[in-house]
């Protein structure tokens, strides 16, 4: 949505909080929060001091008598102050724990077994106030006695609409008020996809930018015993999550968001996008890890409202990527990078062994917003480091990587029974500003238009008309992009395509006959994020079935509320780059 990044602001302008909806001011202005002021609290941390935090883990299942039981797990969500760096005073956050005193940013690591459901009881301890500023002029949450909305929503996972955390299912604490979707406290993942690697966040209607923010992020992993490739890195010390996001703060430790809009009076405070100058790693800015020479995994998750990453290692060292999104690539690919963009994460193998310096950093090149925006800088540039220590690890490195992974089904169009055109638009207000995004140029609230049948096999034509990459989430289903390319004569298009909004009708094969793009390696299977070129027509097969197996879901997916797909960048998404999803029988 343009380059747009901060103005220079007045936090006092609108200061509005989750209390019946109003708009409160203070009396007393504090001094402008410009970006120069944002930019040295950042520069003002040294990296590299706070070592990298493990992820608490709780076992989303039980064992009884040598079998294996469901598991039931409650999780709340809390106000608490949180220490991102030791040069930082205490920050107020929202955090996922058992308590608020083991709540932590992220929250707890999820470990789940395929075919062993999990049942968590999620439960909103947040106070009346929410900690940042919101937009009452979107499609939002608004309750009447004041509270802060919530709702769960576990991304890639493959379970009935009523588990899937609807915008419109919030609740606020101790559930004294609810969306019109909500019905019910405890959720039930069946856990039957594959293995692989999956989070949780919050997804309220209209709030997910400002509750994801304020820190509702947590890692969930399926394991599959039967199916995992054998001798990977494991373990707790060779295995590990890392959840990268940015976060801008202010000298007295607080998160900042812009508390006035990019078209104030159109939408008083929503903008286009959040981006931070410090990039946090598992609830630290810019931690360090100390490795062995040896193979280490590390499931990297993006949870970043809207920064893309473009990761690489200082000192030369490869990748090896398992997987990307929750399932694993039919074979390991060896990249020198990986762009991971808002939501999509990347399963990767570091070998150090092979490394001719004792120290490499993680590093991200992606300009923001992504692709044509601002190129990072030192702050943004660096994510973490890892500190390699010499001589042969304290232990034998017995992991291997293996030549094979997981054989999946091809992606192709033969067996697809529909062909659906996706638009998405941006509009702007007459300085040039966007003001609101839209799919297929409807509102979120609008009748659902997207009705696949289950079981089926789809082709969605998404066609990009806006100038940035737009990571798009199906929720419920796997897909991948299987062709990418560019729209000619984009402007005659764009102008058809405004005033009719029919991609047939507007010859839209006529267009997109520009240059192909590659499509790397490491994203060659069935994602649940794939990323939309700006200017492009990109060609995804979407499955509607249980991916390994090309078999119908073993639920009732017809039921209420259904489901959604949208733009995760969540400044997009709550601003309204979202619609329903119905599947029939």
């Amino acid at each position: 949505m343009g380059a747009i990044r901060f103005l220079p602001i007045l936090l006092v302008v609108l200061t509005m909080t989750i209390c019946g909806g109003a708009a409160t001011s203070s009396t007393a202005a504090p001094p402008p929060v410009t970006e120069a002021t944002l930019y040295e609290v950042a520069a003002s941390l040294q990296m590299y001091v706070d070592e990298l935090l493990q992820i608490p883990k709780l076992v989303g299942y039980s064992m009884q008598n040598g079998l294996t039981e469901p598991g039931n797990l409650t999780i709340g969500m809390f106000e608490k102050k949180w220490k991102f760096h030791p040069d930082l005073p205490p920050t107020t956050v929202f955090a996922y724990g058992t308590s608020a005193k083991e709540a932590t940013i992220p929250g707890p690591l999820i470990e789940a077994l395929r075919g062993v459901s999990t049942s968590v009881t999620w439960e909103n301890h947040l106070p009346q106030k929410h900690i940042f500023s919101w937009d009452p002029t979107l499609i939002v949450a608004i309750p009447k006695n004041g509270g802060v909305p919530t709702v769960v929503h576990l991304h890639g996972g493959v379970h009935p609409p009523q588990e899937d955390g609807n915008p419109l299912a919030w609740f606020t604490s101790r559930y004294r008020e609810t969306g019109s979707s909500w019905t019910q406290a405890t959720y039930t993942y069946p856990n039957i996809q594959p293995a692989g690697n999956l989070w949780y966040h919050d997804h309220a209607l209209g709030l997910t930018r400002v509750n994801v923010l304020a820190g509702l992020i947590g890692p969930y992993v399926v394991y599959d015993p039967k199916s995992e490739p054998l001798n990977l890195p494991s373990g707790s010390e060779f295995d590990r999550f890392l959840m990268v996001f940015d976060r801008s703060f202010l000298m007295n430790g607080s998160i900042y968001i812009n508390s006035t809009g990019d078209n104030p009076s159109i939408h008083p405070q929503w903008q286009p996008e959040y981006f931070g100058d410090a990039i946090i790693v598992n609830g630290k800015a810019w931690p360090y890890l100390k490795v062995q020479r040896r193979k280490y995994r590390f499931r990297i998750i993006n949870a970043s409202n809207a920064r893309y990453f473009n990761f690489s290692l200082s000192n030369g060292l490869p990748f090896v990527q398992l997987g990307s999104d929750s399932s694993y690539l039919n074979s390991p690919v060896q990249t020198q990078s990986i762009l991971v963009g808002p939501s999509e994460s990347a399963d990767v193998v570091i070998d150090f062994s092979s490394s001719k310096t004792d120290d490499s950093v993680l590093t991200n090149s992606a300009p923001y917003p992504y692709p044509s925006g601002t190129a990072v800088d030192h702050l943004t540039g660096n994510v973490m480091k890892f500190i390699i220590a010499s001589g042969n690890p304290s232990c034998p490195d017995n992991s291997k990587i293996p030549s094979t992974l997981v054989k999946h089904p091809a992606a192709t169009t033969k067996d697809a029974v529909k062909t659906r055109y996706i638009a998405l638009y941006e509009y702007d207000s007459a300085s040039g500003n966007p003001t609101h995004s839209y799919i297929n140029a409807k509102s979120f609230l609008d009748p659902v238009t997207e009705t696949p049948r289950s079981g089926t096999t789809e082709v969605w034509e998404v066609i990009n008309l806006t100038p940035d990459n737009h990571p798009l989430h199906i929720h419920l289903a796997t897909f991948q992009a299987i062709k990418v390319q560019a729209l000619v004569n984009l402007t005659t298009f764009s102008d058809c395509m405004t005033a009719k909004n029919d991609a047939i009708a507007c010859n839209v094969t006529a267009y997109a006959t520009g240059q192909l793009l590659n499509i790397p390696s490491y994203e060659k299977t069935w994602k649940n994020v794939v990323k939309i070129e700006p200017s492009y027509q990109t060609t995804v097969v979407v499955k509607f079935n249980m991916v390994d197996t090309n078999t119908p879901y073993p639920f009732n997916v017809t039921a209420a509320p259904g489901y959604i797909y949208h733009c995760h960048i969540l400044d997009h998404e709550d601003n309204e780059m979202m619609r329903p999803l119905k599947l029939v029988l």
